[in-house]
């Protein structure tokens, strides 16, 4: 009966010859590569062997006597390297301690962070409120610059019109009785440009309470210093009013002149949003 081995088929009668002529493809021993791949698989691996002629026995056989071989391998891999294993045994000893120290160093140096990021967060926050107190402080300073402008150019408003204050009892007087104007120069444009009215020092006016107005509008009104200064504001547009009126009920609209000085009084009215009293003035002017 014909015996198999691992890698050929043969009778035991077989001469020499008949083994020279046999052409039979005998499998290759499994190499160890073959197991060494990342993606090994045991059933793709198996798969791969469909073209070996060779018994599921005899593979088995083979496959059993390479892992007796990788035993061996390890066992002696063992014994030659007991010492060693010795060693790092040793060398292990004391390990806890070790951890220990660099858990305590870690923990130390955690501690270092958390401190010097609670430094940095209050000097973030130092700065934050040191920015906060300069934007504040420039507030002020704008605002302080705004009342100083609005007191001095109230102040000088009062002077051209004549307010002063009476020194008997400290109220202020209208120091331009029956319209009387006395501003030389601007007079002298309007007498150039044939004027009969002060046109000119009458728009210089009005555009100087306007622009104090909106100075106060800007700043706030609300403001306790100018809230102080509400009565001398309406003073001033009291004033301002009257000699609109009384240069108004002056012309007389018999030339070109005349009548633009009615116009640009008029407007002036409408500047000071009193348009009502312009055509109350024209209405008794008329009668």
């Amino acid at each position: 009966m014909a015996t198999m081995n691992r890698f050929y088929f043969g009778g035991s009668d077989s001469s020499g010859s008949d083994l020279d002529d046999d052409n039979l493809p005998y499998p290759k021993p499994l190499t160890r590569s073959s197991f060494l791949t990342a993606d090994f698989d045991p059933i793709n691996f198996l798969s791969s062997l469909h073209n070996r002629h060779q018994t599921l026995e005899d593979l088995r056989t083979e496959l059993r006597t390479r892992s007796q071989e990788l035993n061996k391998e390890l066992l002696d891999l063992v014994n030659d390297n007991y010492q060693d294993f010795l060693s790092l045994g040793s060398s292990l000893e004391g390990g806890e301690e070790k951890v220990e120290e660099v858990r305590v160093g870690l923990l130390g140096f955690k501690r270092e962070i958390d401190g010097i990021n609670g430094k940095v967060e209050e000097r973030r926050k130092e700065v934050e409120n040191r920015l906060k107190e300069r934007r504040r402080v420039r507030r002020e300073v704008h605002t302080g610059r705004a009342l100083l402008e609005v007191d001095q150019r109230l102040e000088e408003l009062e002077e051209r019109l004549a307010l002063v204050s009476d020194p008997t009892n400290g109220e202020y007087v209208n120091g331009q009785k029956d319209a009387e104007f006395s501003d030389s120069e601007d007079d002298s444009e309007d007498a150039e440009s044939g004027q009969t009215v002060p046109v000119t020092r009458l728009q210089k006016r009005v555009q100087q309470y306007i622009y104090l107005k909106r100075l106060v509008d800007r700043t706030g009104p609300q403001h306790p210093f100018l809230m102080k200064q509400e009565e001398r504001m309406m003073r001033v547009r009291q004033t301002l009013l009257l000699d609109l009126s009384s240069a108004l009920k002056q012309t007389n609209g018999s030339d070109d002149h005349e009548k633009y000085a009615i116009l640009e009084i008029v407007r002036l009215y409408g500047d000071m949003g009193e348009s009502s009293d312009a055509i109350e003035v024209l209405k008794g002017w008329r009668r």
